[in-house]
């Protein structure tokens, strides 16, 4: 234990040399006031307004109306060219997952760069849908005429101007739609698209908390547990793997805000408690798995509970030695 602190206060030290001790940290009155790569939150949310107005000043000066095809037409070329937003191909830096950063640093995910293309077409009053397709989260323009988004004109379709290359990838799913399936897919809600968001922060943050830990998954404390060949007790402190800790606070957080999205989804709330033990927040986690064992499916809630009495054993343990006590805490 003493090891693991010191590797964590290590690990704290290189991720955050450039952050303010908490000495010098400020006490802000509200989350709007808190600076985010030298903006507020309300001074980022305009960037978005004056990426409309460039659309609109784009518009204007080409002497054109608001024909569909032109206005998205110029949404692009204000945010692809002009600004030179593009996509990350493979999610492996977080900031390309904050709106912020994607401001910023002029790269981002499909969720986030489908996001901004959303609000900036908002501001414009035009209505932009979205559905998740496979791997690809795929925007659109609302009409009641489906089919006109696939016509070609000028060698490429209104849905492709919209979605880019991924819909012009034969590997992809998103290359198989037509006007006809378009109608069967499910329109994403702002808490859709909320929840997509965030699940993509968890799983990098936690891949990128236990990129140390080859081939560790949130559940592999459950598989050992459960192994008839595994020596009783195997679970101990010593056991916890050594993660990097920013890294799993901010998956943690990103969990805890999800769940105000999907109180009964099991997986996640399982998922949620095997964060908090790998945190070693054990009373924390004893509640999560327990509220979990009530939603899960009964073979599930029979993997999970052996785990969850040797977890509250652990906690009590830890409350034994904080009293002061020495040795290990034996149950009659």
């Amino acid at each position: 234990m003493s090891f693991n602190r010191e590797m964590d206060a290590c690990s704290i030290l290189n991720e955050r040399r450039n952050v303010s001790s908490p000495s010098e940290a400020i006490d802000w009155d509200s989350l709007e006031q808190m600076p985010l790569g030298g903006k507020t939150i309300p001074e980022w949310l305009s960037e978005l307004d004056a990426i409309a107005k460039e659309v609109e000043a784009e518009l204007v000066s080409r002497d054109i109306g608001c024909h569909l095809v032109e206005v998205l037409e110029a949404v692009n070329l204000v945010l692809f060219e002009s600004r030179g937003l593009t996509r990350s191909p493979v999610l492996v830096d977080s900031k390309h997952s904050y709106l912020h950063s994607v401001l910023s640093s002029r790269c981002g995910s499909a969720i986030l760069l489908s996001i901004i293309y959303i609000e900036v077409c908002r501001r414009l009053g035009l209505t932009i849908v979205g559905s998740r397709v496979g791997e690809d989260f795929l925007i659109w323009p609302q009409t009641g005429y489906p089919e006109e988004l696939f016509k070609v004109t000028s060698g490429h379709s209104l849905f492709a101007i919209v979605n880019g290359r991924c819909v012009e990838d034969p590997r992809s799913k998103a290359s198989d739609l037509t006007g006809t399936s378009l109608l069967g897919l499910e329109i994403a809600t702002n808490r859709d698209i909320i929840g997509i968001a965030l699940a993509n922060l968890i799983r990098l943050h936690w891949k990128r908390a236990s990129r140390s830990n080859h081939g560790l998954m949130l559940t592999s404390p459950l598989r050992h547990v459960n192994d008839a060949g595994e020596k009783p007790n195997v679970m101990d402190k010593s056991n916890v793997p050594l993660l990097r800790p920013q890294d799993l606070r901010l998956a943690i957080m990103a969990s805890e805000r999800l769940l105000i999205l999907q109180p009964h989804n099991w997986v996640l709330r399982r998922d949620h408690g095997m964060m908090l033990y790998y945190n070693r927040e054990y009373g924390k986690a004893v509640q999560e798995l327990s509220i979990c064992m009530a939603f899960a499916p009964e073979e599930e809630a029979e993997i999970l509970e052996p785990f969850v009495e040797k977890l509250h054993l652990m906690r009590l343990e830890s409350t034994w030695k904080s009293l002061g006590h020495t040795g290990r805490l034996t149950v009659p």
